[in-house]
Formats: C-alpha cells, structure tokens, sequence
C-alpha cells in the first residue's frame, strides 16, 4: 500500500471508530493518562485499539507515535516509515457532539530522528462531516485552499485554545489581539488544533494563535502555572497536534511558524513532553502573519511585567 492510500485509509478507519460515541456519555469516561499527560478518555481508547488492531494487520512494519501510545515500533529498526497520530484531536468537543474534532496522521520516512519538515504526506478528516484535507509535501493540498486576503488585526476572524492553559496569562497575551477584532472581526475557541488550523485554508477563519510554549520558555515561574491548570503536566501542542495540519497548510499557501515567527521545520517530529511542544501562528498571509507576532511580543512582555 502507498504511503498516502495508508494515510488516508488509516484515518477514515478511526472516523469510522469514533464516529457512532460522538456526543455520548459513556464515552467521557476516564481511562489513563495520555504519554503527553493530559486525560484518556474512553473514546480516545477506542480509537486507540482500532488503530494499532489496522496498523498491525495491514502495514505491520510501519511505526506509529500516537498521543496515547508514544512510539511503537513492531519492526524496530527496519521500520521506514512512521506515522503520527491524534485518532481524535478534539477529544472535548467530541464527547460534546460538536463539529470541531478531527483525525489527524501524518508520515515521515524513519531515518535517524524524522523533524517536521521530514512530513512526507498529511491528512486532516474531520469526524462529523466527513471532509478531508490531504497534502503531499511538493505535491499542493486537496482541496485546494481558499485563503482570506484579510491582512488587519481589526477585521481578523481567528482562534485560540485554553485546554490546559493558565487563562490569567493567556489573555494577558492575547488580550491585544482579542481587543483589536472584538468588534470588527471575531474570536474563538473551538478545542482542536487541527480543526482551527484547517479553517484557514477553508477561509472561514484568518489565523491560528497559539503561545503556550513561548510563554512557558520566556516568562519566569510560567511552567509552574502551566503544570497547576495541567494537574501536574505542561499541556501544550505536541507534534502530532500539528504534524498533518502544518502540511495541509502549507502546500495550501499559508504561512505557519512557532509564537516567536520561526519555522517549525526543523523541530523534532517525535516526542510529546514539553521539550517538544510548540507555540504555533498559522496565518492566511504574511501581512497578517506580521501583525499577530509583533503583537504577541508586546503581550509576552506584557506578562514578563506582570510576572515580576
């Protein structure tokens, strides 16, 4: 099976999972606690077992890194291809019923230790529709991208996430975003990453923002803060949060780099504690891009103030 037939084909089988406990009750129920730290919840183990069941009987001798599961490797080192996987990203809305939760799986050749730029193909399904982003790295994004020409602050439709974010400090970052497009624009969290990311190639949103890492790296006694909300862990983005999501963005034209305005690429591909966690601005284009992280370095000054 070809790498993207595998990718494709791996997703709509969690989708197919997943999709008749969307909105249940039964599925909230705890069951563990996720490699990265954040809550299992019945539903993401569902998905998690469907995964490695397929994986195992139909590409045996790929590795997958999942948010549950960390790195498996059947074959071990004769694996050469790997995949990263969030069966539901979104869990939250999920378990709510709502539309913002996705499948996300993304492959990389295994040689060495695979970094964000190593993502071969991506793709990004989302559990309620049924629709489908897919990207090849050189190859251009399915569907292809309708990206806003918005290029002001006042006039930005965009979103960000709390789950697991201490919410004095987040706003304290965002609060000059937040303000500039209260009226003129609109603010939302909608509990997926991948999820807000590809509304950006939708159109339907201008950008992405997220600062979780920047804040944690820049601000003194941060992390502390980050572990209280986090019941003891640092819940930020994880490279398969984002690993698919980046690539459907980027073959679709959009600009995607960390809080500080660099690119993600070089950042490894594997891993989940906070040392491998990334702050995220995804932008419809660079204009807008510009504005969001020269404002987010005013805000983290603004918290490195109220912090001291």
């Amino acid at each position: 099976m070809e790498i993207r037939e595998l990718v494709c084909d791996l997703a709509a089988t969690l989708r197919e999972e997943v999709l008749p406990h969307l909105g249940t009750h039964a599925a909230r129920a705890h069951s563990g606690e996720a490699e990265g730290g954040d809550v299992t919840f019945q539903i993401d183990e569902r998905a998690e077992a469907r995964m490695e069941a397929y994986l195992a009987e139909r590409a045996p001798r790929v590795s997958f890194y999942s948010e549950d599961r960390g790195l498996v490797s059947p074959a071990g080192d004769s694996a050469e291809w790997v995949l990263v996987v969030d069966p539901i990203d979104g869990t939250r809305p999920a378990l709510a019923g709502l539309e913002s939760c996705c499948v996300s799986v993304a492959a990389a050749p295994l040689d060495g230790d695979p970094t964000m730029g190593d993502v071969r193909v991506g793709c990004v399904l989302e559990l309620k529709s049924g629709q489908a982003f897919v990207a090849e790295r050189g190859g251009g994004l399915e569907p292809t991208a309708r990206l806003s020409a918005n290029g002001s602050l006042e006039r930005m439709f965009w979103t960000y996430g709390f789950r697991g974010r201490p919410a004095r400090a987040l706003v304290e970052v965002l609060s000059g975003l937040i303000d500039a497009s209260s009226v003129g624009g609109g603010t939302f969290d909608l509990g997926s990453a991948t999820f807000d990311m590809t509304r950006v190639v939708t159109g339907q949103l201008d950008a992405y923002v997220e600062p979780g890492p920047r804040m944690v790296d820049d601000v003194p006694g941060m992390r502390a803060e980050f572990e209280r909300v986090g019941g003891g862990s640092v819940l930020n983005n994880s490279p398969y949060d984002l690993a698919a999501a980046t690539i459907c963005l980027q073959e679709g034209g959009a600009i995607v780099t960390d809080a500080y305005g660099e690119g993600l690429a070089d950042r490894p591909l594997l891993g989940s504690s906070h040392e491998f966690q990334m702050s995220c601005v995804a932008a419809a284009n660079a204009e807008l891009h510009s504005a969001i992280c020269a404002e987010l370095d005013a805000g983290i000054e603004r918290l490195r103030a109220a912090s001291t």
